[in-house]
């Protein structure tokens, strides 16, 4: 349930459009010529490191390499080739004289661009790598859902405006309803915003935390029990920081009958999936607890269940019980949050008609896109879910023309974890596509 991040070799990638330029011809990967300095020498390595053609421990540091151990470096390595084909050639690095430069390298469908640097005091090997856009090249719709089908398990994507004058540009099993992990916090954050802008609560109401908390992500779970927070605060680091202990305390507020006529309300095409109205505590505790309950709750009908959750704290589970039933693979999938990828972008449009403005600024506090993709965009708000088996991403977008769209991608499989990495290399492409 931890927010998702963009990650790609070691750094948070952003996304722009490709300005084809000519690459330099790569020289051999262990011999520096006379003509190069020692960063454009390292620089040309990294090809052949992306490539599996080189051992790592001759071109990165020893400090880089206790950061990133070589089956990480391997493992990124290879999303990278699967996603944009295998490192072609250095394209530029600027300045190319000193320790430190900006890299731009060319791979088959894509210019991969970012900092990087070396220390002179280990042979001058590479002590920082931080690639921080893919340009995508000779990309397209067909072979963006090429690779997205051929990922394990069940995967859902919709990618296009929201206001249905025109259908999505890139969408496949849109109407599925899939697991959200904490990108169901938006349903709570839509309750939240629709109240204040009718009147019924105010930004700056002021609740004091009681003594039930969720466990992490989060940091609110160590705060103080009768700690003073406004709903804003709430409701910001429910959504920036995806805090479950945060989450828990709006919905007692809102109350889940609220939060659930809000996802009714928003159009959601199964919203009995979401009666009751988990709290991030429930779903904790009945994932970690005993297996009889879990197998009970997750068979049974809404009165059933809320009759369950009316005494889930009881016994009360340590934070190690529930650290370790969710270090492993997927447990119980059908007990989560549902939404389609329809659903989702429905709610987008329902926030929009329906929320006090504030929560848009709210999703824009940590919109999982850096700054130089965000230039594409007026606006990008986002919220990320997970758990083991379970992955979504979501962004609210508008463009220069002030239109509004979704990005929407959801992937379950109840048989391993799902890998982060790879979605989030696709997002990036689906975000490149030319509208």
């Amino acid at each position: 349930m931890k927010p998702t991040l963009f990650l790609a070799f070691l750094a948070a990638p952003a996304l722009a459009l490709a300005v084809p330029v000519e690459a330099q011809e790569a020289p051999t990967a262990n011999e520096q010529t006379d003509e190069q300095t020692p960063l454009e020498f390292r620089a040309e390595q990294i090809v052949a490191v992306i490539n599996s053609e080189i051992d790592p421990k001759e071109v990165f540091s020893a400090e880089f390499l206790k950061a990133v151990p070589l089956a990480q470096l391997a493992a990124v390595s290879a999303q990278f080739t699967s996603q944009f084909g295998p490192a072609i050639a250095v394209e530029s690095i600027d300045p190319a004289d000193g320790t430190r430069g900006i890299l731009a390298l060319r791979m088959e469908r894509a210019i991969a661009r970012g900092p990087i640097a070396i220390d002179p005091s280990d042979e001058n090997r590479v002590s920082e790598l931080l690639f921080q856009s893919f340009e995508a090249i000779d990309d397209s719709p067909a072979k963006i859902e090429a690779d997205l089908a051929n990922l394990p398990g069940e995967v859902s994507w919709w990618f296009g405006p929201i206001d249905g004058s025109s259908g999505p540009l890139i969408a496949d099993r849109a109407s599925e309803q899939m697991p959200l992990g904490s990108t169901f916090k938006l349903y709570v954050l839509a309750a939240l915003a629709r109240d204040i802008a009718a009147g019924k609560r105010a930004w700056g109401d002021v609740v004091n935390l009681g003594d039930t908390r969720s466990f992490p992500s989060g940091m609110m779970q160590d705060w103080p029990t009768g700690a003073s927070v406004t709903l804003e605060t709430l409701a910001s680091l429910m959504i920036s920081i995806s805090d479950n202990t945060a989450t828990d305390a709006l919905i007692d507020v809102l109350g889940r009958d609220a939060v659930l006529q809000a996802v009714i309300d928003s159009g959601h095409s199964s919203p009995e999936l979401n009666d009751p109205f988990l709290k991030t505590r429930d779903m904790f505790l009945l994932k970690a607890g005993p297996e009889g309950r879990l197998h009970t709750y997750s068979e049974a009908d809404a009165d059933v269940r809320s009759q369950i959750l009316e005494g889930i704290d009881e016994p009360v589970l340590p934070m190690s019980t529930v650290q370790a039933a969710f270090s492993g693979g997927p447990i119980a999938l059908d007990v989560e949050w549902f939404a389609s990828a329809r659903d989702l972008a429905g709610l987008m449009r329902f926030m929009r008609r329906t929320a006090d403005p504030r929560a848009f600024e709210i999703m824009a506090i940590s919109p999982n896109m850096p700054e130089n993709a965000r230039s594409n965009w007026t606006y990008a708000g986002y919220k990320g879910g997970s758990e083991p088996g379970v992955l979504n991403l979501t962004w609210l977008l508008t463009d220069q023309q002030g239109r509004d769209h979704a990005l929407i991608l959801s992937w379950r499989n109840d048989d391993a974890n799902v890998d982060q990495n790879a979605l989030e290399l696709i997002a990036q492409r689906m975000l490149a596509l030319p509208r």
